[in-house]
């Protein structure tokens, strides 16, 4: 089959998820996936699709002339959209860019992540379409129409992570993917870890500090030979931001800093400059793993991805969710600390307040692991069997109404009324 995969323009993420997905294809279905975005061309780079699969489609905006707004109010904007002006050419182009193409390229099956009228648009139009369903509490009539127009609902998230509130005929209708591999990196060592702070560091007495806990470690590697672990002293304290808002993290740095005022404090992505002195290193990185995998703690938002690349490693995490439409990092944070997985800030604060208060005791000292390239590598790098199956069966059949009746029907437990 021919797959269309709509990635929504608010960050980078689901254009991101669509390049993971497209990894999982064997490499000649895989140039047959088209992905239409507005998203421009420099927001995000794509590493399994070339630029000849994806169509730019124009902005949404809403424009001087329009007609009605987006959101014209009760009697003037069908309860099936979110947003939807009316005499807008740059809507009408999209509209006409997306049905074309999907006609000219003849795309079998499309994967809508995430816009209702982009879904409303694919069934008005006769087009099979699955509907991606993100965290939060989705249960206004918009997105309950663009879940009942689909032929299936996919969650990039395990299924223990689903919201309480999520009506079981929605639950019931979708495929848990878990969270969708990230593309596979190997693990430097973690005195290479080591070195790579020391390059990041502008302040000479982190560096000496780094210098002397890493000679300290390979004392103690250097003791025990038989046990080729290394037993991490550096308390290090990881802070990761994306670009699609950080000032709330930034705003907690001061506390931060006051909380753990041994630590080595890392920032990776944009820091507000009034917060900078907070943080031993402020740095970008292309690849946050080996911080992830040999940091004592982790402080972060709650966005899709980097949840995916976090949570099957044993580091500790203390989660910020940001505000946004639906409660989508709320509810992720919730379930990720209703697990154990994760805790709040205000639980973080708490207990680490309390050991102090206690015996001097400090929580990343408390965090302490033993650590080997094998070890902290768990199964971040893994296949994802739940998704592979999914784009193995889009590789298997021809026909979409085969696919829809013999493999995504039985594997819902489901079959529409005839």
């Amino acid at each position: 089959m021919r797959i269309g995969y709509y990635a929504h323009h608010h960050g980078s993420g689901h254009c991101r998820q669509a390049d993971k997905l497209a990894a999982l294809l064997p490499s000649e279905l895989r140039q047959r996936m088209t992905v239409f975005t507005s998203l421009p061309n420099d927001a995000y780079h794509f590493s399994t699709i070339t630029d000849e699969q994806i169509v730019r489609l124009s902005a949404e905006d809403e424009l001087p002339d329009d007609v009605l707004p987006g959101r014209a109010g009760k009697y003037w904007q069908p309860n099936s959209l979110h947003y939807s002006p009316v005499g807008n050419e740059d809507i009408q182009k999209r509209s006409w860019q997306l049905l074309d193409a999907i006609y000219q390229r003849q795309i079998d099956l499309m994967i809508v992540d995430v816009s209702v009228e982009v879904a409303m648009l694919c069934r008005t139009a006769s087009v099979p379409y699955l509907y991606v369903r993100l965290a939060g509490e989705r249960d206004d009539m918009p997105h309950l129409n663009a879940f009942a127009g689909a032929l299936g609902l996919l969650a990039p998230y395990p299924k223990a992570l689903e919201a309480a509130a999520t009506p079981d005929w929605v639950r019931q209708k979708t495929l848990y993917l878990d969270f969708l591999p990230n593309k596979a990196q190997s693990l430097p060592s973690f005195s290479e870890f080591i070195d790579k702070l020391m390059t990041l560091s502008e302040n000479g007495a982190t560096k000496q500090q780094l210098c002397s806990h890493a000679s300290a470690d390979k004392a103690i590697y250097d003791h025990d030979k038989a046990n080729p672990q290394t037993s991490v002293k550096t308390h290090i304290a990881t802070v990761i931001k994306g670009y699609g808002g950080h000032e709330a993290i930034d705003a907690k740095l001061p506390e931060l800093r006051q909380l753990l005022p041994d630590a080595i404090i890392v920032s990776l992505g944009p820091i507000n400059e009034e917060v900078r002195h907070c943080v031993d290193i402020a740095a970008h990185v292309d690849d946050v793993t080996p911080f992830i995998a040999y940091s004592n703690l982790l402080l972060m938002a709650c966005g899709l991805n980097g949840i995916a690349q976090v949570y099957d490693y044993a580091t500790p995490l203390v989660v910020l969710p940001d505000v946004r439409p639906h409660r989508e990092q709320e509810v992720m944070a919730e379930a990720l600390i209703e697990r154990g997985r994760a805790l709040s800030w205000a639980q973080f604060m708490a207990q680490t307040s309390h050991m102090d208060s206690q015996n001097g005791t400090s929580f990343l000292s408390m965090s302490d692991k033993t650590i080997s390239n094998e070890q902290a590598a768990l199964t971040d790098h893994q296949t994802n069997q739940a998704a592979q199956n999914f784009m193995d069966s889009i590789a298997d059949y021809i026909s979409v109404n085969a696919w829809f009746q013999e493999w995504l029907l039985p594997q819902l437990g489901l079959k529409p009324e005839k």
